[in-house]
């Protein structure tokens, strides 16, 4: 059995460790109302731009454009947006995990936006493009446009063939779940109008729709991207809250636990020095 200085040792130990969780706790806590905030902003913009390309996609049947058009597919692209520090349950894990399954077999490589999915692909030996380090907890637009372009330059080039986004989707607070999206090439049917196609049909755009959705497209995908970035933002940290909740709580059950501990040894301490003063009484008798 452990000795009482030990134990006492160990129950300073975990005080120090509780005090460092609780206090990553409250400051994961105050990011995460600044995140959701940010979050929400991104809505309405990206709604307004998905209705836009609905409304050229469905009204005038444009279905040929490079960003739509179907191809024959040899190298797929998969952008993982992790953290870049743990101590967030398995937030980063889960989310590599699904770019993995998204993956399979094909001939795959791996844009990774945060330090842990790049060491964990890394680590797997999965062929790199790029990796953005940095930006995951405070990211910003320019930093997802920056990253749009490279796809898109990928893309054009014939470099690769189909791009797929693997982010963590925000549900509540204590919930979330990974999740894959298809970026390219995009889908014209998950694409919603606004309004019937035969009064789409009077629209005219300009210089022509090629052109429009050459400009739109990208706008768009440059924030379906910043979006993944702040959901996935607010997601580290509500479950580094989550995570940090749960380390203090347990810290406090070892606490006590070890309180228990220490005050059954001091007592059996206790009684075996009771049992040693009698028995040396009785001895000098």
């Amino acid at each position: 059995m452990a000795s009482m200085r030990d134990i006492k040792r160990r129950i300073k130990s975990v005080s120090s460790t509780q005090q460092i969780t609780k206090a990553m706790n409250l400051v994961a806590s105050s990011k995460l109302s600044k995140a959701k905030g940010r979050f929400m902003e991104t809505q309405p913009f990206f709604k307004h731009t998905r209705r836009a390309i609905g409304n050229i996609v469905k009204g005038n049947g444009v279905t040929t454009h490079r960003y739509l058009a179907e191809r024959s597919v040899k190298k797929t692209c998969v952008m993982v947006i992790t953290g870049d520090r743990g101590l967030c349950g398995g937030y980063n894990i889960n989310v590599c995990k699904a770019a993995l399954n998204q993956a399979g077999s094909k001939d795959t490589a791996y844009i990774t936006i945060g330090s842990k999915g790049r060491d964990y692909l890394k680590h797997r030996n999965k062929e790199l493009a790029f990796c953005f380090r940095g930006i995951s907890e405070k990211p910003r637009y320019d930093d997802a446009r920056l990253i749009g372009e490279k796809v898109l330059k990928m893309y054009d080039s014939g470099e690769i063939d189909e791009v797929y986004l693997a982010y963590t989707e925000f549900i509540s607070t204590i919930s979330n779940e990974p999740k894959v999206i298809k970026l390219l090439p995009l889908n014209a049917d998950e694409f919603e109008s606004n309004g019937k196609e035969k009064d789409l049909t009077l629209t005219i755009y300009e210089p022509g729709e090629e052109e429009v959705l050459d400009y739109i497209i990208p706008k768009y995908l440059n924030t379906v991207l910043y979006g993944a970035m702040v959901e996935s933002a607010a997601c580290e940290l509500s479950s580094r809250m989550t995570a940090m909740d749960s380390a203090t709580e347990n810290a406090s059950e070892m606490i006590d636990d070890l309180n228990l501990l220490y005050n059954r040894v001091r007592q059996g301490a206790i009684t075996q020095e009771i049992t040693e003063i009698v028995g040396g009484s009785n001895a000098l008798e």
